[in-house]
């Protein structure tokens, strides 16, 4: 078998590699052991905090219903009202309902009216 050399590779590789994890602090910037790591993390960090960030929007938008909720009648909860919205017929997602209850008030009260 013939030999290869990989130099051009590995260098193209390690300039890569540093290129990615410029910004970055200290040695994970500058040396090509520490910048790897921290690609590979950030890399992991990014598939995972992905999903999590669907989830910390919708606990979001709950917080946001609910505080418009109580601003109308403080005897209002999050949990009943999303009942009563189900019983009604009313099919608005939570992404919508938080939405109206931050940037249409009044819109969002008629709403509440029409499932309770």
């Amino acid at each position: 078998m013939t030999r290869v050399k990989k130099g051009v590779h590995a260098l193209k590789t390690r300039r890569n590699i540093l290129k990615d994890v410029k910004g970055y602090r200290f040695r994970r910037s500058k040396t090509e052991r520490a910048a790897y790591e921290a690609i590979s993390h950030a890399g992991a960090y990014a598939f995972a905090h992905r999903r999590d960030k669907k989830g910390e929007f919708r606990r979001l938008w709950n917080v946001k219903i609910n505080a418009a909720l109580r601003a109308i009648n403080p005897e209002h909860s999050y949990s009943k009202f999303i009942g009563k919205l189900k019983k009604a017929g009313i099919a608005i997602d939570r992404k919508a309902l938080a939405n109206l209850a931050e940037f249409h008030p009044k819109t969002f009260e008629a709403v509440v009216k029409k499932a309770a």
